[in-house]
C-alpha cells in the first residue's frame, strides 16, 4: 500500500521504519522545519559561540525490550549515549537530542514545513490536504501527532475518532534557554523539584554538560505544569524573566551574566499515563499513534508506532 502519515516525530517514524520493513510505500509529511519535535535542539548565536539548547525532551529511558534494541543500535551508530548526570538509565542523542530522530527521517521520505490541512475518506483510501493546497492520494493514513491536534485534523472525516483524541488533555510546559558568559555554581548537572503544584521550576539542566555538547555555559529551565497553566498567555520576555528568577531561587545561585535567553511554550507537552496503545480501524484504512496512547515518555511514542505499524501487518495477512 501507499501510507501516508501526518507527523514525522518519534511515533510517525518509528511507524514507517515498521512498515517500510513490511513492504510498503511510506510518505510522512511535518509541519516542522526538520527532525526533532518534542525531541528538538535550539541554537543560538552567542557572544561566546554557538550555544544549544535541548529544550523539550530532556532524556529518554529504556524498558521494554524492543525500544532496548533500538536504542543499542543508536548507541553502535554514536547518535545516542547515556547521562548519568539524569540517572543511571537515562540516555539523550549525541551532539544534540533531535540526533536519533533524524537518524530515523534519513530513512524516510518526509515533506518537511508541510502542515497537512485537511483528511477526507477517497474511495478505499485517504486524501491528505496540505497547506498550499495540493493533494496527496493514499491506501492508509496514519495520525501521529499529539490528541489536540489529532481531534482537529479528524472532526468532519472522522468524528468518532476526533471525540476519543478530545478526551485527551495535556499538560503544557514553558521553557526557558538560557546562556551564561559563566559557569553556574551549582554542583550537579541537573535539578529537579519535588512539588510540581507549588514549585514554579520543574526541571533545570547544565544542557552544556550533557555527552559530545560544545558552547558556552548553556541551561534549560522548565516551569512546572501548573506555572505552565497559569502563565499560558504570558509573554515569552516576561516568561525568561520571572523562570530566571525562580531559577536562582529553587538553586540557591547567583546566576553569571546573561549573554542569551529566549522561552518556548510546549502546549501539549506531557500526556496522561494509562493509555491502550495504537488505534487502528482495518475497514477505514486509518490509524493513530502517538505517546498520547500509551504514557509520557519518549518510549511511548516509539512503542505506539511500531505496534501500529505490527497491527497493519496482522490485518493484511
Amino acid at each position: 500500500m501507499r501510507i501516508g502519515i501526518v507527523g514525522a516525530g518519534i511515533a510517525g517514524l518509528a511507524c514507517a521504519q515498521g512498515l517500510v520493513r513490511q513492504g510498503h510505500d511510506v510518505v510522512l509529511f511535518d509541519k516542522g522545519r526538520g527532525p526533532g519535535g518534542r525531541m528538538s535542539t535550539r541554537r543560538m548565536e552567542t557572544p561566546r559561540g554557538l550555544a544549544h539548547f535541548d529544550h523539550g525532551a530532556q532524556y529518554f529511558t529504556v524498558r521494554d525490550n524492543d525500544f532496548r534494541s533500538q536504542a543499542d543500535a543508536w548507541i553502535a551508530a554514536g547518535v545516542v549515549a547515556p547521562w548519568p548526570a539524569a540517572g543511571g538509565d537515562a540516555y539523550v542523542g549525541v551532539p544534540a537530542m533531535n540526533t536519533p530522530v533524524r537518524d530515523l527521517a534519513a530513512r524516510h521520505l518526509v515533506h518537511w514545513a508541510t502542515r497537512v490541512t485537511g483528511v477526507r475518506s477517497s474511495g478505499d483510501g485517504w486524501c491528505l490536504t496540505v497547506a498550499d493546497g495540493e493533494h496527496h492520494d493514499v491506501d492508509l493514513a496514519v495520525i501521529a501527532i499529539p490528541a489536540e491536534q489529532a481531534a482537529v485534523l479528524l472532526a468532519d472525516a472522522a468524528p468518532d475518532v476526533a471525540a476519543r483524541a478530545r478526551e485527551v488533555v495535556s499538560q503544557p510546559c514553558w521553557t526557558v534557554m538560557v546562556a551564561f558568559g559563566e559557569p553556574v555554581g551549582f554542583g550537579d548537572d541537573c535539578w529537579r523539584t519535588g512539588d510540581e503544584v507549588n514549585d514554579a521550576i520543574g526541571w533545570a539542566a547544565r544542557n552544556s554538560a550533557k555527552p559530545a555538547r560544545s558552547g558556552p555555559e548553556s541551561w534549560v529551565v522548565q516551569a512546572t505544569p501548573e506555572w505552565s497553566r497559569r502563565h499560558i498567555d504570558a509573554d515569552p520576555g516576561e516568561v525568561v524573566e520571572s523562570l530566571i528568577i525562580e531559577f536562582a531561587g529553587a538553586l540557591d545561585v547567583t546566576p553569571p551574566a546573561r549573554i542569551g535567553s529566549a522561552a518556548h511554550l510546549w502546549r501539549f507537552a506531557r500526556v496522561p499515563a494509562g493509555g491502550a496503545g495504537p488505534f487502528f480501524d482495518g475497514d477505514r484504512r486509518l490509524g493513530l499513534c502517538g505517546d498520547w496512547l500509551i504514557g509520557p515518555r519518549v518510549e511511548s511514542a516509539w512503542l505506539c508506532g511500531t505496534r501500529l505499524a505490527d497491527r497493519v501487518a496482522s490485518a493484511g495477512r
